[in-house]
Parts: C-alpha cells; structure tokens; sequence
C-alpha cells in the first residue's frame, strides 16, 4: 500500500513538472551560450538547435553577416536576444517560433484641434515611418465615403478638406510598400496629426531558422497573438495597375496620379455616374480612378477605375479595372482589366486582359488577354494569347497560341499554334498545327490535318513531291505537289519534244489522295493548264480530271498511272510552223460540246519522288 502510494505521488509530480514546463515560454528557457566571431545567423542557428525552437524574421531590417562575440552562462533567451539586438527590436512568441521584428513607434497622434462651425474643415498633419520614423512622401491619404484625397509632399506633410455633414470620419493612409493605416476623427475640427504607418514586408526578405537548417525555403506564415487580437503576417508584395504601365498611359497620366494608383491598389468603390473633363478633372475629384460607375461620360478623356454599364469619350477612356457591357470612344479605349461586352473607337481598343464581347477599331484592336468574340479592325486586329470567335481585318489577323474560328485579312492572317477554322486571306495565311481550311494565294503550316486551298501550299511535315511523267499531249511534265493527303496542290509545267510539233505549258491543280496501305494509293486530281503554241496571242486551256494508281516502292520513290479526261478550249484557228496544231493527236475520240470546246479520255504516267 505505501509502494503504491508513493508510485503515485511520483506520477503526479512527473505530470506537474511536465506541465511546468511545457508551459515555459521559449524567452523565459536558459541557455549558455560561447561563441568567437561568429555570423549573426549562424549564432541564432545555435540558439534554435539549443532551444528547440524556430526564428522567424526579416532579412531586410537584421544584418545577418555582422560578426558576434559573445559568452553567457544560464541565461534566459531573452536576455540573450537583448545583448545580440538594440532596443529598437522586439520578440514576439508564436507556438514554437519567435519573430524578431522592429520595434513600432506608435506615435500617431492629434497635435492641434479647433471646433469650427464652417461646413469645410481641414485636417493637416504628417506620415512617418513607424520604424524609422522618417516623413514619408507621396503617401495618399483619402475617405472612401466623401471622396476625398491628399498627397503628402516632400516633407511628408499632407492637407485635406472635408464636409461637417459626417458623424463620423475615417481617414485612411496608403503607400506603396507600406500597410494601410485607418484612424477615426471627430468630424467639424480642424485639426493636426501625426500618422506613423508600417512597412509591408516582402515574402523573399522573410527567413525561417530552424534546429536544423537556417537556410529553409521563404515560405513561412505567421500569426501573432498580441493580447487580444491576431496578427497574420503574409509578406507579400503587390503588383501595381498595368495600365500605368503602358505607353500610352505613361504619357497620358501625370506622376502624382500614378503615384496615387500605386497607394491606393487595394482600394476600389463604386458610384452611379461620373463626369470628367480630362483625367484628374472629374466630379469623383483625385479618387476618380478608384471608382467603378456605371454611366461614365469624358468630354475629351477620362481615368476610372472601371465601368459596369455605359461609357462615352470624346477622345478617350481610360479603365484601371474590368469593363462592362458598352464603351465608345473618338480615338481609342485603354483598358487594365477584362472587357465584357462591345468596345468601339475611332483609332484603337485595347484590352490588358481578356475580351470576352467585340471589339471594333478604325486602325486595329489589341487584346494582351484571351479573345472570346469578336475583332473587327480597318488594319489589325491581335489576340496574344488564344482568340475563340471572329478576326477580320483590311490587312492582317494574329492569334498568338490557338485560334478557333474565322479570320478574314486582306493581306494575311496568323495564327501561331493551332488553327481551328477558317482563314481567308488575299496574299498568305499561316497557321502552325492546321486543323481547318486555309484560303488564299501562300498558304503555309507546319503539320495540317485540314485543308490549304491556294496557288503554293506549303506543309512543313506534309507534302513535298515532284512527279515526272508523260501523257498523250506532252511527252515530258513536271509536277510539284504540296500539301497534305486531304488536299494538296500543283504547280505544272510541260513541253512537248518535237522538232515539228512543239507544246509549251503551265498550269495549277488540287488533288487528294486515297490512301489503302504503304504500298498502294489512288490519287484524283483536278487541274488547268495553259498551252503555248507559237503566239500568246490565243488562249489554249487544257482542263484534265485525272485519276492514278500509285504503287510506293519505298517512302521516296513510287511509280503511277491512270486515265484522264480531258476538255479543251482554244480561239486559235491556224497552226504556227513546229508548233502542235492538232490537240489532242489523232486516234482520240473526240467529244465536241461546241466549235471551240472538245473532249477527250487520254492518260497519264510517269514517277514520283519524295
């Protein structure tokens, strides 16, 4: 009975100590610590292997390279910390990490306030550095209800007016780099602050030491538990509005408004209707880009932050985010967002994202996105990513991945991945893997599986062959296939080797193969030639329908031959001397459909190569 009752004496003390120490804060552990010259990352490494813990901090704001010396017997981490890092630092635990970070200043304050009963009041002050506290300039400091909006100048100091009709008033700073910072004031005072706001720290500055390896990936998620409230520290940095980025916006756009756009990236509203001027002249004042309308009108040009209805521009329009439904333009639309619905302008529409609607320009529209819909353009229409719809253009087309649809150029269309439909064009088309039809003079692809349809069609992996044969006209032809087995053309040319009855031709054809086996294939083609014989005064077309068996020897060498009917038209009455005058030559049966069209069954045969 004692045994047992000391056996569990011993088992609740074990239990309690156990508690006790699982109930240690990391900061209160004790540790002896030696080290000679030693990186400063290196001597947290040994205090995380000797504590078994985790760091966390920022690279940015600690030199890890700095030589230590230092020698401590029993002491807590925490006043280890404190004789490696000033007082500017601070050490905050979270389950098995501690985070080193700046201390805050946390000097936000009123310095000066006066009652006025004016339906104005001003509020003044300065943005510090919670940090450093140096003056910070170019901060926004704004209120999303009235609208209203400063820029803090070179000395870091800022004025703004707003309207008494508030209760209540939150003015919010934003800076770049920087996380945002609300405060409260009491409406119907002009009044001076000070507003301190914190840096934004970035993901690729964050470093994790662990007890076994400092150098871990960045890839830490840290939440805080200050008293009553939590703290998660993501350290990510955002990306600035694209449209500020282009040319046409880095001209149009004055520093001070990009600068803006830059501070207030997190920050959109929307409102029913908007007027402006030009940018920066609009009933939403400095904040005109940071609002979504839904009727926007721009007497010559406007900067918004979106539209989700109906936008007009006497010059142009200029949207930081989506646009929606319906927007016209005398010059060109600019758009940082996608486009859902019809864009018109007089010059130009361009899309940053993605186009899902059409589009009409008098010069060319351009879409850094995917097109689903439609371009129409006077010049170019350009779709850099894939386009899914309907391109027509007076000169050219170009989808940059896959396009899926129809493109109509005047000149040319591209499309430099897969072709899904239809291209016309008056000079060339090309498109890389073709799964469609091609219709135009070049016609150019790299692997096809549809259709190519004009005088040279060129398939990179497809047909590249060269007949020589002879039929019951001429005795020696040339014969340069190009395109695919679905379809493939030919450019022709022949002579007639006679010393007293001498032919010369050229001509165009399409034709299709049957293919059975490796060994075996039947071709039917249809062609025209023009046939010289001693004056170009005449016109001489032989028009034949040709079909022949194709045995393949091997893969580049086959032998052919077949039937052909023949129908010729010729206005030229008599013979040159040794030029043929009698086509075709005697023994043919002749079919006459008119005094200058007749017909006939001749043949063909001859060899293949390639």
């Amino acid at each position: 009975m004692i045994v047992f009752k000391r056996t569990i004496a011993v088992f609740i003390l074990l239990v309690v100590i156990n508690l006790e120490s699982q109930a240690q804060s990391i900061l209160d552990k004790n540790i002896s610590l030696e080290v000679n010259r030693q990186r400063l990352d290196n001597v947290l490494e040994i205090i995380s292997n000797k504590g078994d813990f985790y760091f966390s901090y920022n690279s940015n704001i600690i030199k890890r390279d700095s030589l230590v010396t230092l020698t401590v017997y029993n002491k807590t981490i925490k006043k280890v910390l404190d004789f490696l890092f000033s007082s500017d630092y601070e050490f905050k635990e979270s389950g098995n990490y501690i985070i080193i970070r700046r201390a805050p200043l946390n000097i936000s304050r009123i310095t000066n306030k006066a009652l006025t009963e004016d339906k104005i009041y001003t509020v003044s002050g300065y943005v510090l550095d919670d940090e450093t506290g140096q003056k910070l300039s170019d901060a926004s400091i704004y209120d999303k209800h009235l609208l209203a909006s400063a820029l803090t100048d070179e000395n870091g100091y800022f004025k703004i007016k707003l309207k008494s009709k508030n209760k209540t008033v939150e003015l919010t700073v934003s800076k770049e780099f920087y996380q945002d910072t609300t405060i409260v004031i009491e409406p119907r005072y002009n009044q001076q602050l000070t507003i301190t706001i914190m840096p934004q720290e970035e993901s690729q500055a964050l470093v994790t030491v662990s007890p076994n390896d400092y150098y871990l990936p960045d890839s830490l998620k840290v939440r805080v538990e200050d008293d009553s409230t939590s703290t998660e520290y993501l350290y990510v940095k955002k990306d600035s509005s694209k449209l500020e980025k282009t040319a046409i916006g880095n001209f149009l756009l004055s520093s001070k408004q990009k600068i803006q756009s830059l501070n207030l990236k997190k920050f959109f509203t929307e409102r029913p209707f908007q007027v402006s001027v030009l940018p920066g002249m609009s009933t939403h004042g400095r904040l005109s880009p940071q609002i979504v309308n839904n009727f926007s009108l721009n007497i010559f040009g406007g900067y918004t932050g979106g539209l989700n209805g109906v936008e007009f521009g006497g010059l142009f329009n200029l949207d930081k985010r989506d646009v929606r439904f319906f927007q016209a333009a005398g010059l060109f639309n600019l758009t940082g967002g996608n486009v859902t619905g019809a864009q018109f302008a007089g010059i130009n529409n361009t899309v940053i994202n993605n186009l899902n609607g059409w589009q009409t320009a008098g010069i060319y529209n351009y879409t850094k996105g995917k097109v689903n819909g439609w371009q129409l353009a006077g010049i170019h229409n350009h779709a850099a990513d894939t386009a899914r719809g309907v391109q027509i253009a007076g000169i050219s087309n170009y989808a940059n991945k896959n396009m899926k649809g129809l493109q109509i150029a005047g000149i040319g269309n591209f499309s430099r991945r897969k072709m899904n439909g239809m291209q016309v064009a008056g000079i060339f088309n090309y498109a890389k893997n073709l799964h469609g039809v091609q219709i135009g003079l070049i016609n150019v692809s790299d692997t096809s599986s549809g259709y190519s349809i004009g005088l040279l069609n060129l398939v990179n992996k497809g047909y590249h062959k060269i007949s020589l044969y002879a039929n019951e006209t001429m005795n020696a032809n040339l014969n340069i296939k190009t395109g695919n087995s679905k379809l493939y053309s030919m450019l022709m040319g022949g002579i007639n080797l006679s010393d007293s009855a001498k032919i010369y031709s050229f001509g165009f054809g399409l034709g299709h193969d049957f293919i059975f086996s490796n060994r075996f294939s039947f071709s039917t083609e249809l062609s025209s030639q023009y046939l010289y014989l001693g004056s170009w005064s005449y016109t001489n077309l032989l028009n034949k329908f040709s079909l022949n068996l194709n045995v393949h020897l091997n893969k580049n060498f086959a032998l052919f031959a077949g039937p052909a009917f023949n129908v010729y038209y010729s206005n030229q009455a008599g013979g040159f001397n040794g030029f043929n005058k009698n086509i075709p030559s005697a023994g043919y049966h002749h079919f006459n459909f008119s005094p200058r069209v007749n017909g006939w069954i001749g043949w063909n045969a001859g060899i293949t190569l390639f």
